[in-house]
């Protein structure tokens, strides 16, 4: 199967390989993952696939509107090409394999006049393309000005003593080519399977499409404020209600942005209280927080993009996926769920422990004790800070901060969300590569 991406700022991409449309196929769904990739840059993509490839198994990206498909050979004489598997380094042909592959080289050379980058997915690799290889390599004589990005998926081949044409186009360079794999402990295994300089090969991860899995609630939040970039996201499912301290999540969030240098987001998933005015309580939050350092930007209420009666508890529960970092100042609880909620998705917690429920619950969970104004069994209390309340959330939002990056689980989920997601991998591996 072949795709075509044809990109914006004059950029043109076909990429070309043997890929199920379903969702079950693991190349398949790498190509998917680039594919959708490129259509959140606001690429414009095209694909080709092979004049056989069934329409009715497309699913997911596949069936993206914004899609344009085209078909290419494979037949040879109103037959069905067949394909061979040709992994041994030596051997013979079939019969028809060098016309077949002069024949599918002219549809590539008329499809790829005008691209600038093509991408194999195992095209060099997989034997069963050694026709698709050899093809390709015809083609390129033709169009001196493309490039290629030839992805591996497999662990590259050991390169053979003894080769013969054309078995040896699996370990023979293709001139223009950056060759990829998705760790960088495979580069120098591949750079050795096509005798190529370590400095030909480059890494692509394989995304963990986190957010595309998530509910529709979830992406639009997505759409409002970025959830995958920030060292700390805070997610605070509450009543919009004096009790619950929101005011307080902004102010320690706004002094960890200042005093630890973090990158932190904010969702308040909110529904109203009739104690006070929503409008007027979110604004004062809004205040408190840019007092301690945080930005506007850096707080979402989900009742401003929607949802002014409250998000949906799936949805809460796929954002506490996401975070790691739960804060709870609340005045007075008598038990505290979203405690359980955010610790069961491996959330860093920060509790009141002058309140009995949280400190019973937090020991209990290993969680971080901070002190608020609270109500006790019996009596209330009232909290003082020495020099000041900004110093005393600097202090312990660079204490949090450390512990945080000293958590093993929770420096691994916090990678995964970041360094795994479809818009890292996209701006610092995909499109430079395409970009030259």
């Amino acid at each position: 199967m072949a795709i075509n991406f044809g990109l914006a700022n004059d950029y043109n991409v076909f990429v070309f390989g043997n890929l199920s449309l379903s969702n079950t196929d693991a190349e398949g769904r790498v190509a998917a993952d680039q594919i959708r990739m490129l259509l959140q840059a606001g690429i414009q993509v095209k694909m080709l696939v092979s004049e056989s490839c069934p329409d009715g198994e497309r699913t997911g990206v596949f069936l993206d509107e914004r899609l344009e498909w085209g078909k290419i050979t494979n037949t040879l004489h109103g037959k069905a090409i067949q394909w061979h598997d040709y992994t041994a380094p030596t051997g013979q042909v079939h019969d028809t394999f060098f016309e077949e592959a002069d024949h599918i080289a002219k549809d590539l050379v008329a499809q790829l006049q005008d691209v600038d980058v093509c991408i194999l997915h195992d095209i060099l690799y997989q034997g069963w393309h050694l026709v698709h290889n050899i093809a390709v390599r015809k083609a390129q004589q033709e169009l001196p000005h493309l490039r290629f990005l030839a992805f591996t998926h497999s662990f590259p081949a050991a390169r053979p003593q003894e080769m013969e044409y054309p078995f040896s186009a699996r370990f023979t360079d293709l001139p223009r080519t950056k060759f990829i794999y998705p760790t960088r402990s495979g580069i120098p295994a591949l750079a050795r399977q096509y005798d190529v300089p370590e400095g030909r090969c480059a890494v692509v991860y394989n995304t963990l499409p986190l957010l595309p899995a998530m509910s529709q609630e979830v992406q639009e939040v997505a759409r409002h404020i970025d959830l995958t970039r920030p060292d700390l996201l805070a997610v605070y499912p509450a009543r919009l209600t004096t009790g619950k301290r929101p005011e307080k999540v902004a102010a320690l969030a706004g002094a960890i942005r200042a005093a630890a240098e973090q990158e932190i987001k904010v969702i308040f998933c909110d529904f109203p209280s009739a104690d006070i005015s929503p409008r007027l309580y979110k604004s004062m939050i809004r205040t408190e927080g840019k007092k301690f350092g945080l930005r506007g930007k850096d707080l979402l209420f989900t009742s401003d993009i929607g949802f002014p009666d409250g998000f949906p508890r799936q949805g809460v529960f796929e954002l506490f996926q996401l975070s790691n970092l739960f804060i709870c100042p609340s005045y007075s609880e008598s038990f505290g769920l979203t405690v359980l909620e955010a610790a069961s998705r491996g959330n860093f917690l920060v509790l009141n422990q002058a309140v009995p429920a949280l400190k019973e619950l937090g020991e209990s969970l290993g969680a971080y004790f901070m002190r608020w104004d609270a109500r006790n069994f019996g009596y209330d209390t009232h909290e003082s800070y020495s020099p000041s309340e900004q110093a005393y959330y600097e202090d312990h939002g660079r204490a949090i901060v450390n512990l945080i990056r000293e958590d093993r689980s929770l420096r691994a989920k916090t990678m995964v969300r970041r360094q795994y997601s479809d818009a890292w991998i996209c701006r610092n591996q995909l499109l430079p590569l395409l970009e030259g």
